[in-house]
């Protein structure tokens, strides 16, 4: 039978809706749609062999015109905290990173939603050699997907997801928007929307296209500086979106969601980690719906930074505090296994260009 091709994408990017319009195209039952959606988040099926309940024909049909386009594991580290940090081998043959955090109440995961990135932060791994391309959807998906089959052998399943490995998420907006709802949705993984925080960098006009949607997931910005001569120097993106700008975007996006936005502040030594730059930052915040993140840097060997020493961070912390803003110290995790943001794939793509 020969089938007339539709641009769906990969069968892990399409709703439960598309998978069933699909099935009609393919001149199936639209239920078998349904049961597909339901094998590929509740099942994890990796074969469309797995699906018992389908006819071999359709089995053969799907694997001839929509092949799986599952990820594959390449390197597997683990901490001695407990961190696990997988490198995915997408069917191009590039690599994403992602992240499995143990915590108190269960395992988080850290997706990456580009290979690369274009940002050009000048302490991050990830944007050494660029952005790429995008991720689709289903290629965000899979990433949890495999952390849960890992997890399995636990007892465990992800119950928190950060889109905040390689890439800028706001930069692959349809994408990062479509994905969420996949996991969030009741015939799949779903994870509670307030349990998906997504990361940015500052793209502005995407900060208000994310509160326009209404979908309530935190926001984490990351913003590494106290003023615009600071963070333009370690974020370029600063440049077309400066504090000012941002400072408002965020604000609208507080006042649309009522959600509190997530600083993320990373502390390197004798750069952006005086007292003068804790006060500044207490200054930038305060009275807003805000949290300070302070992460200690895990150090990559392309960029000249050193980290904050621990008493150092402590007194940041306390400075930020005065000023009536919730700051908390991340706790570091997994820097035996390089678990900076991009390392992994970067040395992956030096061993094989040896």
């Amino acid at each position: 039978m020969t089938v007339s091709r539709v641009d769906y994408g990969d069968v892990l990017s399409m709703t439960e809706e598309e998978l069933s319009t699909l099935m009609t195209t393919l001149g199936a039952e639209r239920f078998r749609g349904q049961q597909l959606f339901q094998g590929l988040w509740r099942q994890a099926i990796r074969n469309y062999r797995d699906l018992s309940v389908w006819p071999r024909k359709l089995q053969e049909l799907m694997e001839r015109e929509y092949p799986f386009k599952r990820l594959g594991v390449v390197r597997h580290e683990t901490s001695a905290d407990g961190t696990v940090k997988l490198l995915l081998a997408l069917q191009d043959g590039q690599h994403v990173e992602t992240v499995v955090l143990p915590h108190r109440y269960g395992y988080s995961v850290c997706v990456s939603s580009q290979v690369g990135c274009a940002m050009g932060c000048t302490f991050c791994a990830s944007g050494l050699k660029g952005r790429v391309r995008q991720l689709t959807a289903g290629e965000m998906a899979d990433q949890v997907l495999v952390a849960n089959e890992l997890l399995a052998s636990q007892g465990q399943r992800v119950s928190r997801v950060d889109i905040m490995g390689i890439g800028e998420p706001l930069d692959n907006f349809d994408a990062v928007i479509r994905f969420i709802e996949l996991i969030h949705h009741p015939r799949g993984l779903y994870i509670s929307y307030r349990h998906i925080t997504v990361s940015t960098s500052g793209l502005v006009p995407n900060i208000r296209r994310l509160a326009e949607t209404g979908i309530p997931v935190t926001l984490a910005v990351s913003l590494h500086a106290p003023n615009d001569a600071l963070r333009t120097r370690l974020m370029p993106i600063n440049r077309a979106y400066p504090l000012t700008k941002l400072m408002s975007a965020v604000r609208d996006y507080t006042r649309r969601t009522r959600r509190r936005v997530t600083f993320e502040y990373l502390l390197l030594k004798d750069v952006n980690d005086r007292e003068e730059h804790a006060k500044e930052l207490g200054r930038l915040l305060q009275g807003l719906l805000a949290h300070v993140n302070l992460i200690p840097w895990n150090p990559v060997p392309e960029h000249p930074f050193r980290p904050s020493p621990a008493a150092d961070v402590r007194r940041f912390q306390s400075i930020v505090q005065e000023y009536g803003i919730s700051c908390t110290i991340r706790r570091e995790l997994g820097q035996e296994i390089e678990a900076a943001c991009g390392q992994l794939r970067l040395r992956e793509e030096e061993r094989v260009l040896r």
